[in-house]
């Protein structure tokens, strides 16, 4: 699917101006409408706009669906014709922390990347400390370890990250 501008495709929110949006092709446009409202509900509490290159970053890394680091999103918007600078991205990357829509999720310390949790399930991550290799994986007794942890503190589990720092087989040769 390629990256288009989603400026018409997103809901809006009270107050603002209705556009048109035409029906959802894809299930990734359907996804995209809510995190779209989410963050448009965000930056209004901030003052700030939703902007054409706001939308299109935020398009950019639901497109992605993987961890991803700053240079590459960049890289791949600019190669689909996206006139987006590093600052605004940047900038853009922050407020969507800020919102509970991506992490930062620490693979290295060379580069920070960074991943899309909002509705997601729990990703966690055996980390190679040699190459920066990564693998995802799911673990059900630790989706239950967060829980019961979180019940005895009178928490209400949400989410969590979790990851294991390890030398891969690869590296130890």
């Amino acid at each position: 699917m390629d990256l288009r501008p989603i400026r018409n495709q997103v809901p809006q929110v009270p107050g603002e101006s209705a556009v048109p949006a035409p029906p959802f092709g894809s299930p990734e446009e359907a996804a995209m409408a809510p995190l779209c409202a989410v963050f448009r509900r965000f930056l209004k509490t901030q003052n700030l706009k939703y902007t054409p290159e706001r939308a299109e970053t935020l398009n950019a890394i639901i497109e992605r669906d993987d961890v991803f680091e700053v240079e590459e999103l960049m890289a791949e918007m600019r190669k689909r014709g996206y006139r987006v600078s590093k600052a605004t991205i940047y900038r853009t990357i922050k407020l969507l922390q800020d919102a509970g829509i991506i992490t930062q999720a620490l693979f290295d310390t060379k580069q920070a990347h960074y991943q899309l949790i909002y509705g997601k399930a729990p990703r966690d991550y055996i980390v190679c400390m040699k190459t920066g290799k990564h693998i995802e994986f799911t673990d059900e007794e630790l989706n239950r370890l967060r829980d019961r942890i979180c019940r005895e503190h009178g928490w209400e589990p949400v989410g969590h990250r979790f990851q294991i720092y390890a030398v891969s087989p690869e590296a130890r040769e």
